[in-house]
């Protein structure tokens, strides 16, 4: 067999075995809610890993926090998140089952940021910028703390991480295979980035959205506190480069205008909790 028609072998066979493994790696982490979030995601490495290097990376940031003597752990702030964090971690099962074994944490550390997360296996960071600069009330804080956890529900760091090792993984291979044929691995490489990345970015932040709305609703939160979180944060970056809260697409308006057509799905859940509470 002449060298080019083995070498054009070769790359067939490591394209068909890429989307082999692209297509069994594929599975939807959480059920669709009264949101209706339903997306088939691409899983390369195991949730307990992934759960185990980001645990590693919480308590080298809450080290951090401590030798800077900026982590809090006690005080009114502290104890406004922790009340609210208990009254969301439950509504997660309605996601998800597995919820319940997670090792929960939550985390506030005094920095002047605009910034929250919640990593891989429920690890919730606050910062105390996000919630005095935007004079948030506990409506507003649940609607950024469901966001967030909807991200670890979601798996997207998992997802991401992924797609990362996909890339490199059929990039290596494709090279080894192709030899001399650079420029045509260049543009694989181009286009992954495009198909894999790109869109699952802004995919991503829309189902935070819509699950963090559904989880803040289904704890007794006010859901139109998720517009009104945006509104702020519009007014609050005006003119400015956008903290890393707000870096990824979609932008402020756009995540209005979405939040807006799901209160319909979600108000019956907060009205419900509002009949039951006590008086």
């Amino acid at each position: 067999m002449p060298e080019l028609n083995r070498t054009q072998l070769s790359i067939k066979l490591v394209l068909f075995l890429a989307v082999a493994a692209l297509l069994s790696a594929c599975a939807n982490t959480t059920r669709p809610g009264a949101v209706g979030v339903n997306r088939s995601q691409f899983m390369m490495i195991s949730s307990s890993e992934v759960n185990r290097l980001s645990a590693a990376s919480y308590n080298e940031q809450n080290q951090k926090a401590k030798e800077k003597n900026v982590l809090v752990t006690s005080g009114q702030t502290y104890d406004r998140l922790k009340v609210i964090a208990n009254r969301l971690i439950p509504q997660a099962e309605s996601f998800r089952d597995d919820t319940k074994q997670w090792d929960w944490r939550l985390t506030l550390i005094d920095a002047p940021v605009l910034n929250a997360t919640c990593a891989p296996g429920g690890k919730i960071t606050f910062y105390t910028g996000m919630i005095e600069q935007l004079n948030l009330n506990d409506d507003e804080i649940a609607a950024i703390m469901g966001h967030e956890i909807a991200h670890a529900l979601r798996e997207h760091g998992r997802e991401r991480l992924s797609q990362a090792m996909a890339q490199n993984l059929v990039v290596n291979v494709a090279m080894a295979a192709a030899g001399g044929y650079g420029a045509a691995v260049s543009a694989a490489n181009q286009a992954a980035y495009y198909v894999l990345i790109l869109p699952n970015s802004r995919e991503n932040e829309s189902e935070a959205d819509a699950i963090g709305l559904e989880l803040a609703a289904r704890a007794g939160y006010n859901p139109m506190a998720a517009i009104s979180v945006w509104q702020k944060m519009i007014k609050a970056t005006k003119g400015k480069n956008p903290p890393e809260f707000l870096s990824t697409h979609p932008s402020g308006e756009t995540r209005i205008e979405q939040l807006t057509s799901l209160m319909p799905a979600v108000e019956p859940l907060y009205n419900a909790t509002q009949k039951n509470k006590p008086k």
